[in-house]
């Protein structure tokens, strides 16, 4: 039966849900609202002054923001959608935090339980339709039958969503459990348990690095802090380190450091992926080494990778998934970091040319080879000169990021917070709620979202949100080039010529952004980019900048008709 407590006044249960993403210092959550919870959107009302309800106008741009707000925070994103459609279409930001290791809560509304099991209205499975497991959507999906236990499952929630490897947790809210009365009291917020590496594994590693010759740091994954990634820089200082950060994770070092060599990940610099393929010991710090930072498992090759492989994760689950390595460590980031730091160095490295090179390539791969009439480089360090550093960049999946992952030099953690809001997922319409959420947490800062035309256009009514909710230091650069651009790319290496659903056919991108109550410019040449960026920083409102790109630049290393005339080439000779 279930417990009373006397002590607290007795709420309804969605306002006592509420109360406790209070209770854990939660003050914005990401939504579109819902009939099966309006108990809990009233508890919104009740403690309005306390917490904010960002009302979307999608599930998907809503569950962006949260995984955004996760990365962000280090604290589980919090999203609300209805059931049924709201779920599924909320879907998509559950499986970026889940590939990105973002803490996220989705909390979904449930048909009552009396009508469970009927295929009621909208009715869903979630436990089922988001199966927790290694290949899953969510670490853990919950479903709240007793509103007296409400407080111990958002506790859960916190907990799981934070603790080892982060990710997204759900929770399943029954319409009538809501809307009963509870005294439960509030849960007091969870404290991050972490794990750290032992004594014997730090000597192992210690004996590898003193033997090795050529080795190279890879840092990447979720759980990092600013304290964590000043710790890591320490440690590569030390010991004089070549770093490089796994796809999507570029601000977890200061890529103007003389340490740092460069992202590992799609449209790598070929000098170091071959220096990845030559070093002698890989320390992959945080990252999963999934196909992204790994070259489809041919950088590292699986299962036993020609390198000496110290792999450090937070998730156990994760070690030795697809590759046995010399070393295995389960730590969280935090601890991870700080027993480096702590990691004796010898006085001189042996390996001081091979770091030396390392920068050096990477510096070279910043000079861009000029690109009439509109050079996409140019536009990324003219933004770079003109923005302040702290300055958060978002993108969602598309060619088009190429530039900013090549051209954009991110500060570290430590320096300014987290500067890259990106999907590891490839998950399409991602940068433009991120941004959002950015604008609207953390309004002092600069937010600038780069994105594509089809991927604006996914998610580009969150424009909408920004309006609304007063964002201002908030820039959209949409690159239009008339394709979706990396499938036109895969198609002209493939079947040369034969394009087949890759034409867009897009909107007067800068109308558009007009009637959204945005400022908006339109942009045909590099020189007029900088023009339009000065009156978008002083104008104080949001504006979007549509930059029209010819489709035949498709990356920044090449063209289509390149691509196209070395296709025609193997596939005569084959």
């Amino acid at each position: 039966m279930s417990t009373q407590h006397p002590t607290t006044p007795s709420r309804l249960a969605g306002h006592a849900l509420v109360e406790a993403l209070i209770a854990q210092g939660i003050d914005t959550v990401f939504g579109v609202p819902g009939e099966s919870y309006l108990a809990v959107l009233d508890g919104f009302h009740e403690h309005a002054e306390k917490i904010r309800f960002v009302a979307c106008r999608q599930e998907g741009g809503a569950a962006f923001m949260a995984e955004a707000q996760g990365k962000l925070t280090g604290k589980p994103g919090i999203c609300f959608v209805t059931r049924g459609p709201g779920a599924t279409n909320a879907s998509i930001g559950l499986h970026t935090a889940f590939q990105d290791s973002t803490p996220m809560i989705l909390f979904i509304g449930q048909v009552a339980s009396d009508q469970r099991d009927r295929e009621a209205f909208q009715e869903v499975d979630y436990r089922q339709m988001f199966g927790p497991g290694t290949l899953g959507m969510a670490k853990w999906v919950g479903e709240i039958h007793d509103p007296h236990r409400l407080p111990e499952y958002v506790a859960r929630a916190f907990h799981t969503a934070m603790q080892g490897r982060p990710g997204p947790v759900v929770l399943v809210l029954p319409e009538d459990m809501l809307t009963q009365a509870t005294t439960a009291p509030i849960v007091a917020p969870v404290a991050f348990a972490e794990a750290a590496p032992t004594p014997a594994a730090l000597s192992t590693l210690r004996e590898l690095l003193l033997a090795a010759k050529q080795p190279l740091v890879i840092a990447g994954g979720g759980g990092w802090t600013p304290a964590a990634c000043a710790d890591l820089q320490t440690f590569a200082e030390a010991w004089q380190l070549p770093v490089g950060c796994a796809f999507r994770f570029q601000d977890l070092f200061d890529n103007a450091h003389p340490l740092y060599a460069g992202d590992v990940g799609i449209g790598i610099n070929p000098k170091l992926a071959q220096r990845v393929q030559d070093a002698d010991l890989i320390i992959a710090i945080g990252p999963r080494l999934g196909e992204m930072t790994t070259g489809g498992y041919t950088l590292l090759q699986a299962p036993r990778p020609k390198q000496r492989l110290v792999h450090i994760h937070a998730g156990a689950e994760e070690l030795g998934r697809v590759y046995t390595a010399d070393l295995l460590i389960n730590a969280s980031m935090g601890c991870a970091a700080t027993a480096l730091k702590s990691l004796a160095a010898p006085a001189k490295a042996a390996w001081s040319a091979w770091t030396t090179a390392a920068n050096a390539d990477y510096q070279a791969n910043l000079v861009p080879q000029p690109v009439a009439p509109m050079d996409m480089a140019e536009v990324i360090k003219t933004l770079d000169a003109l923005l302040p550093e702290g300055t958060i960049y978002t993108n969602g999946a598309g060619n088009y990021s190429g530039w900013l992952h090549r051209f954009h030099r991110y500060t570290a953690l430590h320096q300014h917070g987290r500067t890259q809001l990106a999907p590891t997922s490839g998950a399409m319409g991602y940068g433009v709620p991120a941004a959002v959420a950015a604008s609207l947490l953390q309004s002092e800062r600069w937010v600038v979202n780069i994105a594509g035309d089809g991927d604006f256009l996914m998610t580009g009514q969150e424009l909408a949100t920004a309006t609304g909710y007063g964002a201002k230091k908030l820039l959209s650069i949409v690159v239009d080039n008339g394709t979706y651009g990396t499938i036109r790319m895969h198609q002209e290496r493939e079947y040369p010529g034969r394009v087949s659903g890759s034409d867009l056919f897009n909107p007067d991108f800068a109308a558009l952004a007009v009637a959204y109550g945005w400022r908006a410019a339109k942009v045909d040449s590099t020189a007029q980019f900088e023009p339009a960026l000065r009156e978008a920083i002083e104008s104080g409102r949001p504006t979007l900048i549509h930059i029209k790109l010819d489709s035949d630049v498709i990356t920044s290393r090449g063209t289509l008709s390149a691509i196209r005339e070395a296709a025609h080439k193997r596939l005569g000779s084959s």
